[in-house]
């Protein structure tokens, strides 16, 4: 076994690859983290303006798909193991890129921001 089967055989065993958000448990990981969250608002860019698209809702997993609903509709709904989530800095929401399900699996990337509490 060359070193690099050996390292990333441990990397792996020892989460080293954790937050590679190619590996399908960082995403599975990350859609559990954020499900659960109350949106405020849900943003896309369309022809270089930020929309907004949704308002008030929630992030849920049901049977490996992530859904995004809000405005009292699925505004994005795509497997688990196909998205790609980064929260944001401020830690207000997150950027969810994935084939979206409810839009024919075209990609999209959308921004939800989350309800504060305080």
């Amino acid at each position: 076994m060359g070193s690099g089967k050996l390292g990333s055989l441990f990397g792996g065993l020892f989460g080293k690859n954790k937050k590679d958000p190619d590996n399908v448990y960082f995403r599975r990981e990350m859609a559990e983290r954020i499900a659960g969250h109350r949106i405020r608002y849900v943003t896309e860019r369309r022809d270089d303006v930020d929309e907004v698209i949704g308002r008030e809702g929630s992030l849920s997993v049901r049977d490996g798909e992530f859904i995004v609903f809000a405005s009292s509709e699925i505004l994005f709904r795509c497997e688990v193991d196909d998205l790609r989530a980064w929260e944001l800095l401020s830690k207000d929401g997150v950027v969810l890129t994935a084939h979206d399900i409810e839009h024919g699996g075209k990609e999209r990337t959308i921004i939800v921001y989350y309800v504060y509490y305080r």
